[in-house]
């Protein structure tokens, strides 16, 4: 009886394993007996597990999308003549819209981004206030490192902003405002005299060609003609920029209506590409290249990096199968997200996918 129920009681325990050899992958790390190689340090994350897991498989979906062209398509019956010369096709690449959140800017993360617009390896930018002023105003003065710990009312009566363990002293933007002002006065006599309407992408533009300054990512946006797109472009140090030139000088208009057709024209016309989203943090630059896609019914590939939770029905948090029950992005993608900080994760992705392809890409320079 008792041996009976001792090979029942193993039999429930130690349940026959379904063979995964040849299906999944190995758990293994990275050996440092092999020495310290950083290349295949990265590679083996995709081995590792958890995160780093994740990571792995984050850095070959962009490579995916960067590997991408027409030409790997067949040729359906609905092609142009030019799509169908295999030169074309071969020329042809994934249109890829890059997002982040301002403090990633505000962060070093900021210099990664200058250098994927700097060698035009995306073709759209969405970022929110903050991703715009903050990369204007490093320009204008540096921001500092803090500590997470430092105390709010010793810092204020210090005039030092904190942003995480950053710190942002006030002077920063009283230079911004001394630089921006005489722009906008000048936009807004462009405005009149020109009849020109502005938006918040030409609005941009302008301040990334004013800057003048190698170190921005707004001025080789400028220079390489790649649209960056703000729809809370009031939400920040800008915005009080407005407002305050408003009162000095009233009647400067930015129509946000021709963005959202801008925007969603470029997803809308990406076709015969496909289109690649990889988004850092969440929020509105989330949500605004997502819902672009929308209009061509998906993305092809989609990467989130950030640290949000699902649990609250945040759009930050949701994960990228969320965004395919919308239309979002396609349910044949291939998706990743990534929960960790974006300032350890995204260079080190870009490390493994857009750097060892620069001189792939159009530059404006080589330096």
């Amino acid at each position: 009886m008792e041996e009976n129920l001792l090979s029942s009681v193993r039999s429930t325990v130690f349940k026959d394993s379904e063979g995964l050899d040849g299906k999944c992958i190995k758990i293994e790390g990275y050996d440092f007996n092999q020495g310290v190689n950083y290349s295949k340090l990265l590679k083996s994350m995709v081995s590792t597990g958890f995160q780093a897991s994740n990571l792995g498989d984050a850095i070959q979906a962009v490579n995916n999308m960067l590997d991408w062209r027409l030409a790997d398509e067949e040729i359906t019956e609905d092609c142009s003549d030019e799509e169908r010369e295999l030169a074309y096709r071969e020329s042809v690449r994934c249109k890829l819209f890059l997002g982040f959140t301002s403090n990633l800017v505000s962060s070093g993360v900021r210099d990664t981004i200058r250098y994927l617009v700097q060698h035009h390896m995306v073709d759209v930018v969405v970022t929110t206030a903050g991703g715009i002023e903050e990369d204007l105003i490093k320009c204008l003065a540096p921001t500092y490192k803090g500590d997470f710990s430092l105390p709010g009312a010793q810092l204020r009566s210090k005039g030092l902003n904190r942003i995480g363990n950053l710190l942002v002293p006030n002077d920063n933007y009283c230079k911004f405002e001394d630089w921006i002002i005489p722009i906008f006065d000048q936009m807004l006599k462009e405005q009149i005299e020109e009849n020109f309407t502005w938006t918040p992408s030409k609005l941009i533009a302008r301040l990334g060609k004013e800057i003048n300054n190698e170190s921005s990512y707004l001025y080789w946006a400028y220079k390489n003609d790649i649209p960056v797109f703000c729809p809370g472009l009031t939400d920040g140090s800008l915005g009080d920029m407005l407002y305050f030139h408003s009162f000095r000088s009233p009647g400067l208009i930015v129509d946000i209506v021709q963005d959202i057709r801008a925007m969603n024209g470029e997803a809308v016309h990406a076709s015969p590409r496909k289109t690649g989203i990889i988004i850092l943090g969440g929020g509105l630059p989330k949500h605004h290249i997502c819902n672009a896609n929308m209009m061509r019914n998906g993305a092809d590939y989609a990467v989130f990096i950030n640290t949000a939770q699902e649990f609250d029905g945040s759009d930050s948090g949701a994960h990228p199968d969320e965004a395919v029950s919308w239309g979002k992005i396609r349910g044949s993608a291939k998706t990743v997200k990534v929960h960790c900080d974006a300032t350890i994760a995204f260079p080190l992705l870009v490390a493994e996918t857009f750097a060892p392809r620069r001189n792939r890409f159009c530059s404006s320079t080589q330096s």
